[in-house]
């Protein structure tokens, strides 16, 4: 049993257990209230790793099923219902967009695009940090899994260069020479270039899902319109920020375009299957901008752009069976969703939107948007999971924000960016995070400062920028 911890999965239970006997609040009925008992207390497992996701999420499944709640005296209903989530077009939309990721890392285009900026931009920290982040943001719109991105492709890049001056993992005494404002930077790069496309990140469908679900309708091309005005400014202000909050010693690197290039040598002309990855990417990139023109949603696409690859060859049938990243999403995705959507459907969302209506009734919502928008965004603390917390949460803040009378378009789109940017705040708070604070450049104290305070500029841009902006093209 080395997955599971006895002693955090018996507390998962006993909160489950509390929850589902205490007695049903009024104007909610007991399938609502005990599906919530297992949602609340998947939640709080996955919080707690008393197992992993997917442990729990199938622990979840079983329950719902077991004790019907989806569908009461209709045991083959219920396990339908319980199920359904993997037949929900946003699902494959995230799990097929992994397996296009990994094209991107077989045929080595996405390491040849990174060095292609460094070499443009690398000869200074702040340049090579630039060049770093718009290579993560060339990236984002077809690779999800910003741990993938960042940790597969970016990150390795960023540590061989932070090596190469000088900045050691294993010598704290180097750590401030590049490594540890590369480290930070990237990592941030990463979150901001997560907020800016749907596909950024694999949370940011499910806050899609949720939103259709309150009747926001949040389509590719208008969660990258929206997103481009804040997460450009982040992208510019960022690095400029942190260079002056945690300066590098090392300020000039000019054997940065000169490492690029050597390794762009090896790497040798562009292949053929690399130029098959490219062409796929045009096309899912033209289809989800243009493809609403012409009734091809984005799970079309994604379908679209994965059948171009398997039928040449660029990957295989065993690529994708080995994927092991997209099919662990996949469960995990779909169960979240299923009980989440669930409880909308069974009036939870819109009772619990009711109740904090109540005790905060009479409340302006240009008031009542920032103070939701914080609570979202400083309750990451207790998060260790970016798709928990908008399980969690994002359903909530958006039908008490809506009740308040905020624009819904406003705070769809801004709970979804939150559910990127924060995890600035701790070491554990995005997928990336174990992976770059993992190379030991950066302390435990630094991390937390360094990341409360970029999380206020980030705060500020979104909110004042990004609000400003979507009134201007309309969403308010």
């Amino acid at each position: 049993m080395k997955e599971v911890d006895i002693k955090k999965m018996g507390i998962t239970f006993a909160f489950a257990f509390i929850i589902w006997f205490i007695p049903v609040p009024h104007g909610v009925s007991p399938e609502a209230w005990h599906l919530f008992a297992i949602f609340a207390a998947t939640i709080l497992g996955i919080i707690l790793k008393a197992a992993p996701m997917g442990t729990m999420c199938m622990l979840a499944i079983g329950f719902t099923a077991l004790t019907q709640v989806l569908a009461p005296g209709n045991p083959a209903l219920s396990i339908t219902k319980s199920l359904s989530g993997f037949g929900d077009k946003v699902i494959w939309l995230i799990g097929i967009s992994f397996f296009i990721a990994r094209g991107f890392i077989k045929t080595g285009l996405g390491n040849r695009i990174a060095f292609i900026f460094i070499k443009i931009f690398g000869k200074s920290s702040l340049g090579l940090a630039y060049g770093l982040g718009l290579a993560d943001v060339c990236l984002a719109p077809a690779i999800p899994s910003n741990t993938a991105r960042g940790g597969g492709i970016i990150y390795p890049i960023m540590k061989s260069m932070a090596i190469s001056f000088g900045s050691l993992p294993e010598d704290p005494n180097t750590h401030r020479k590049i490594g540890a404002y590369l480290t930070l930077n990237s990592y941030y790069m990463n979150l901001i270039a997560s907020s800016m496309f749907l596909t950024g990140t694999a949370s940011n469908p499910m806050c899609q899902k949720f939103a259709a679900d309150l009747g926001i309708n949040i389509t590719w091309m208008s969660w990258a319109a929206a997103g481009f005005v804040p997460g450009l400014v982040a992208f510019i202000l960022v690095p400029l920020v942190l260079y002056k909050l945690y300066p590098p010693e090392l300020k000039k690197t000019a054997d940065a375009p000169k490492m690029a290039t050597e390794k762009l040598k090896e790497m040798g002309a562009i292949k053929t299957n690399e130029w098959l990855m490219l062409l796929a990417f045009f096309i899912l990139l033209s289809l989800w901008i243009f493809g609403g023109s012409l009734s091809i949603d984005a799970t079309t696409t994604a379908f679209i752009g994965l059948t171009l690859l398997l039928l040449t060859s660029v990957l295989t049938w065993e690529d994708v069976k080995s994927e092991k990243g997209a099919w662990d999403t996949i469960v995990w995705f779909a169960v979240l969703v299923m009980m989440a959507s669930s409880l909308n459907e069974l009036g939870f969302i819109g009772w619990f939107s009711d109740l904090i209506k109540t005790q905060i009734g009479g409340l302006n919502w240009i008031i009542a948007f920032p103070v939701i928008i914080l609570v979202y965004f400083y309750s990451h603390y207790i998060f260790a999971s970016a798709t928990a917390h908008v399980a969690a949460m994002y359903a909530a803040m958006l039908g008490v924000g809506v009740s308040l009378g905020i624009p819904g378009m406003l705070l769809a789109m801004m709970l979804g960016f939150v559910g990127s940017i924060y995890g600035v705040l701790t070491h554990y708070g995005h997928g990336p995070a174990p992976v770059y604070f993992g190379s030991g450049y950066v302390d435990l104290k630094s991390w937390w400062v360094k990341g409360f305070e970029i999380g206020v500029l980030l705060l500020v841009i979104y909110m004042a920028i990004g609000g400003l902006w979507m009134k201007i093209i309309g969403y308010y």
